[in-house]
């Protein structure tokens, strides 16, 4: 049996995209992204000083994420405030974003990223790095390229770009795999690289290519998104 996607989508089709920056008004920075209707907010305040003290680099700044889902963006209501999920999230979005950022610029500062998903329909991660990508681009923090990202699925025994809720929960034949992946936009190489599932190292290899493919349209919407802000 060949896999159809729930959506109707071609197996290398993401969701429709939509990327917006400047909406948190007293942010240094903010953007909006979605895949569909996964829908993620970011907001970027500094560089400033860091405190406590103690803390504070004298070679570069501590960047920080924070990424959570809000209480609605779920079908059950999630209980407010982080869990270990969205720790580790928050975690796996600095090491993603942080061979970008200029932190040396800043010694002794803190930049602080806080992600908020306001819709959850899969790829939350995925679309919470790119918002804040875009973020601190709009925020003016110095950065080496952009980075983009999108999720690669194993749907049975298919690869699928940009994976939705059903199809992440999918069980039937080998069940469903997902690689979240994020890509630097000049270089092309990668910052994330996660995997929930099994897969053979082949399909891992044309999975990886066609995250990238998929990433550098991610970055297209990323710079018109950029670029509306200098009409």
């Amino acid at each position: 049996m060949v896999y159809k996607r729930v959506d109707g989508r071609a197996f290398d089709e993401m969701r429709e995209i939509k990327a917006e920056v400047g909406v948190v008004p007293r942010a240094f920075g903010s953007a909006r992204f979605s895949f569909g209707s996964t829908t993620a907010i970011a907001a970027v305040y500094g560089p400033r000083q860091l405190h406590p003290q103690h803390l504070q680099d004298p070679q570069k700044a501590l960047l920080r994420c924070y990424y959570d889902l809000a209480s609605f963006s779920v079908a059950e209501r999630k209980k407010p405030g982080p869990t270990r999920r969205s720790y580790e999230i928050s975690k796996v979005t600095e090491w993603a974003l942080a061979p970008v950022v200029m932190l040396e610029n800043f010694p002794n500062a803190v930049i602080d990223v806080f992600i908020i998903i306001t819709q959850a329909d899969a790829s939350t991660r995925c679309a919470g790095i790119n918002a804040a990508a875009l973020a601190l681009a709009h925020a003016g923090v110095p950065m080496k390229e952009l980075v983009s990202s999108v999720s690669v699925g194993k749907i049975d025994k298919q690869l699928v770009v940009d994976v939705c809720k059903e199809e992440e929960s999918y069980e039937e034949g080998e069940g469903a795999t997902d690689i979240p992946m994020a890509f630097l936009s000049e270089s092309g190489k990668i910052s994330l690289l996660q995997l929930d599932g099994k897969i053979s190292p082949e399909e891992l290899k044309k999975a990886i290519a066609l995250g990238k493919k998929a990433a550098k349209k991610v970055y297209q919407e990323q710079i018109k998104a950029l670029k509306k802000v200098k009409e």
